[in-house]
């Protein structure tokens, strides 16, 4: 893991189309801003994980639903 230390305003570039940039600092939170291509989706992990959860669960049903055609054929 590289670990930055960055102020407000300042930004980090992940490859060259992916800047994360530093918008406001509250206590205990960061504000980022993220510049991506549309191309790249962004979602804050605790989302991208529930979508992770959601595509298992729809490929599980889709080979449940192909096995039981696949059955009764």
């Amino acid at each position: 893991m590289l670990v930055l230390t960055r102020k407000e305003d300042e930004s980090i570039m992940i490859g060259d189309d992916i800047e994360v940039k530093v918008l406001d600092l509250k206590e205990s939170q960061v504000k980022l801003g993220i510049v991506a291509p549309k191309s790249v989706a962004v979602h804050r992990r605790e989302v991208y994980l529930a979508i992770q959860s959601e595509n298992t669960q729809a490929a599980a049903a889709a080979q449940i639903d192909a096995l039981t055609d696949l059955i009764q054929r």
